[in-house]
């Protein structure tokens, strides 16, 4: 019997069973940078590996540094009131962010309405502490290679459902194709309600697939990924980078929102008073210079991590997932207060100016008196 769109059989009868995990990602922004090389070095006792996605299709993205990917070892949480042992792992980046990763197994076979409920037990989990404790760890141990170390408040939060193998209730292989928005939607939204279709659009990315055994399907804080190639984690890759980059563009934008204010109060004390030749607007022109510098560097940085070459499935994947995550509402964000900064570069080196020109023409008209009064007083 068909279910209509967005529906879901009942549980236990036709819904299929899944063989699948979870990985719980906390990024954190650490500090400017990082030398990977140095990293790597301070990491080499825990076999580290810098890695790139292994996809024939993945020739067409470029990742001229790529990060350091290092395992932690096992750490222990409750779930669902039950001790459930994780494998914990870290990714380094350049431009730096650090991303602590926490990846549990499912019990193999679960209905898939039991996968969603054991999905929803993660959420709640007790992760903050967990994976705070593994970052200091790490950062503990590659300190010497962070530039300008210093941990950010803000945290990216982020959840892949990875599923190896779906089974029909007899056994057969059930193709991911005939998932309903609906069975999807529990899973990655943790609602126990039915969502409206119009809700289940807004929220879900569309359904992306390149062969007939897989599918991606992203939301802002979570991700479905169905890959029966087990050692086959480029889609997961991809998501972790472009997470990465979200972070510090929302590092970046918290950053200019401190600073814009307290530069505009700057520029109207510098316009008070007089001084001579425009030297009170010094220091505040170096500043700004120094900000827009260090905007248009952090920008080429985020952006030359990860560059795209082609329209093939891995590029789809990160384009909608950088789509889902508003990437393009924060850089227009970065963007307009960069212009703020620039316009009062411009207002404040244009001022200085007139002031310097206004202030030798006095000087000179002060020098043509002199001679007058020395001549009168020759005479």
């Amino acid at each position: 019997m068909p279910y209509p769109r967005g529906m879901s059989p009942l549980p236990g009868l036709q819904e299929p069973r899944v063989h699948g995990e979870a990985v719980i990602y906390r990024l954190f922004d650490v500090g400017y940078a990082i030398a990977l090389d140095r990293a790597f070095d301070l990491l080499a006792s825990s076999a580290p590996e810098r890695r790139l996605p292994t996809r024939g299709e993945a020739q067409t993205i470029r990742i001229p540094n790529p990060p350091v990917t290092v395992s932690l070892g096992g750490e222990q949480i409750e779930i669902a009131g039950r001790p459930v042992e994780v494998a914990i792992s870290a990714r380094v980046f350049d431009f730096g962010v650090v991303s602590l990763r926490a990846k549990l197994n499912a019990h193999p076979g679960l209905g898939w309405s039991a996968f969603a409920e054991w999905g929803a037990a993660l959420a709640v989990a007790p992760w903050n502490d967990l994976l705070a404790r593994a970052r200091d760890r790490l950062l503990a141990r590659i300190a010497p290679a962070i530039e300008q170390p210093g941990l950010s408040h803000l945290t990216e939060d982020y959840t892949v459902f990875r599923v190896n193998e779906l089974l029909a209730a007899d056994g057969s292989h059930y193709p991911p194709a005939q998932l309903e928005d609906g069975e999807i939607s529990r899973l990655l939204l943790a609602e126990p309600r039915p969502l409206t279709d119009a809700a289940r659009k807004e929220l879900l990315s569309p359904r992306l697939s390149y062969f007939e055994d897989d599918l991606t399907v992203l939301t802002w804080g979570t991700a479905l990924v169905v890959e029966p190639v087990v050692a086959d984690t480029d889609i997961q890759y991809v998501l972790e980078f472009a997470n990465a980059q979200l972070l510090e563009l929302r590092w970046y934008d918290a950053i200019l929102d401190t600073e814009v204010p307290d530069i505009q109060t700057r520029f109207k004390q510098a316009r008070q008073g007089f001084h001579l030749l425009g030297q009170r607007y010094s220091r505040l022109l170096e500043l700004l210079q120094r900000r827009v510098a260090d905007s248009v560097e952090l920008i080429e940085r985020v952006e030359n991590s990860l560059k795209v070459t082609d329209d093939v499935f891995l590029a789809r994947v990160y384009a909608q997932a950088m789509e889902e995550f508003r990437e393009r509402v924060w850089r227009s964000g970065i963007e307009r207060k960069i212009a703020i900064v620039r316009g009062t570069y411009d207002m404040l080196n244009a001022e200085s100016l007139a002031r310097r020109s206004e202030t030798l023409e006095m000087i000179i008209v002060v020098l043509i008196m002199f001679e007058i009064v020395l001549t009168l007083f020759r005479r």
